[in-house]
């Protein structure tokens, strides 16, 4: 690899040639389990689906790209009609862009767009959480909330306030659920009305916490108040689902497991699966209602939404899902999932905690379980975890900031929604050996 900038500038990686299943195959015929189905949980379906490579050549030999600024097609209209079925009730369009970023950057930017329109510009903060991510772009990582990405690029950040997140194994208001009466979700309260309710435009969250944390859920009742609290504020609420979404939890979407609506979703990774880049901005009926009663247009058109190709892959994809209904596969093997992940934090010293939803579950590395106190940074633990595992054939995603947003090591499991019983087997014996072989060696 000479002139291609991979991931790591000083690390040569496997070259991976081919896919199957849950199983990925390099370049000297490894074979290994992705379980973290491609980086940070894109190919929700597999590799390998042939139902979903049988419609890409014909569509791209029949019209690959459309000029979105002046015609639609009918993949995308089928595409965002599939979504829509999706989605919970009270939603209504659907607007196709390329990357989760994208996705959520725009929702955020429909927000603000909505707030002017119907004549409350005053609205134009954002409020999101701390040890959160959002994307990449300059928008998106303003809404993030990782230490340790933003530093680098602080000076070109938008100004968009944070609160704690929902984080019970380490709660920053020091409390226990349920006697805490969910104070992480109270303090929206508090920051809006320090904002100043005029000032707030829209709240944005993950329903589960994914690169950033290593798959926290929030605790129940966490986002009935957070809807109750953006309802009496006049604060629309976006739920960002573009890695937890799409069956990835064991439904739909995330947010239905707290029983209610957000104004906007953004959808992503899973929604092409790694066989295309596609992504989307899910709208509610209020808003899209109010901005067309104005004749309002939307101003943040790129050059690939709604692109017929990506759209056409989009709504294979999704039907493969309902036909081998993943999302029930989803739940059925992330509790034998996590089940198994709690035996390993049972077992090993090094771990402190497990956690997930459906197949998005992760383990939290800590030199004290007393403590909770983690390892130094410059042990790169979380690294070490995924060079061992990679070794023994298995692929996981490493992250960082679990305790503030810089300190802590955490992985985040998630590996196809079509994974057997029997592979999560193998999946778990491969990460307990490696886990116990890290310890080792940190101890030596």
């Amino acid at each position: 690899m000479i002139h291609a900038i991979p991931r790591n500038l000083t690390q040569k990686d496997p070259c991976m040639v081919r896919g199957e299943g849950i199983y990925l195959y390099d370049s000297e015929g490894r074979r290994y389990i992705d379980g973290a189905s491609g980086s940070a949980l894109v190919c929700s379906i597999g590799h390998g689906v042939k139902e979903v490579a049988a419609v890409m050549s014909p569509q791209a030999g029949e019209l690959a790209c459309n000029p979105f600024h002046c015609s639609h097609s009918q993949a995308y209209e089928d595409m965002a009609e599939r979504l829509i079925r999706l989605a919970p009730k009270g939603f209504a369009r659907v607007f196709g862009v390329s990357s989760g970023s994208e996705a959520t950057e725009n929702a955020v930017k429909f927000a603000r767009q909505y707030q002017v329109v119907r004549g409350v510009p005053s609205k134009y903060v954002i409020l999101s959480r701390w040890q959160s991510y959002h994307g990449n772009t300059l928008g998106a990582l303003s809404c993030s909330g990782v230490t340790a990405r933003r530093r680098k690029h602080a000076p070109y950040l938008q100004a968009v306030s944070h609160i704690p997140t929902a984080y019970c194994y380490r709660c920053y208001f020091e409390k226990t659920y349920p006697a805490c009466e969910l104070r992480c979700a109270r303090v929206l309260e508090n920051a809006i009305v320090q904002e100043g309710p005029e000032n707030v435009s829209a709240f944005i969250a993950e329903p589960v916490v994914g690169a950033a944390l290593g798959g926290v859920p929030a605790p129940p009742g966490y986002f009935q108040v957070i809807r109750e609290i953006c309802d009496r504020y006049d604060v629309l609420f976006i739920a960002d689902e573009v890695m937890c979404g799409l069956g990835r939890t064991g439904a739909n979407f995330a947010i239905e497991h707290w029983s209610v609506a957000p104004d906007m979703i953004a959808a992503g990774k899973g929604l092409g699966s790694g066989y295309f880049p596609v992504a989307a901005c899910m709208i509610s009926e209020r808003i899209m209602g109010s901005m067309q009663a104005r004749s309002a247009g939307f101003e943040g058109v790129h050059s690939h939404c709604g692109h017929v190709l990506a759209s056409r892959v989009a709504a294979a994809v999704m039907d493969y899902m309902d036909r081998n209904a993943l999302a029930e596969n989803s739940k059925q093997q992330g509790d034998l999932l996590l089940q198994g992940l709690k035996e390993i934090r049972d077992s090993q010293a090094c771990v402190g905690d497990v956690r997930g939803l459906g197949l998005m579950c992760g383990v939290e590395f800590v030199q004290d379980k007393a403590t909770r106190e983690p390892f130094p940074s410059g042990l790169k633990v979380a690294e070490r975890v995924m060079d061992a595992c990679l070794d023994l054939g298995l692929i996981v995603f490493p992250g960082h900031g679990s305790v503030d947003g810089a300190a802590g090591d955490h992985i985040l499991l998630g590996p196809p929604l079509v994974i057997t019983a029997g592979e999560v087997r193998q999946l778990l014996a491969i990460l307990r050996e490696a886990i116990a072989a890290v310890a080792k060696s940190i101890a030596a």
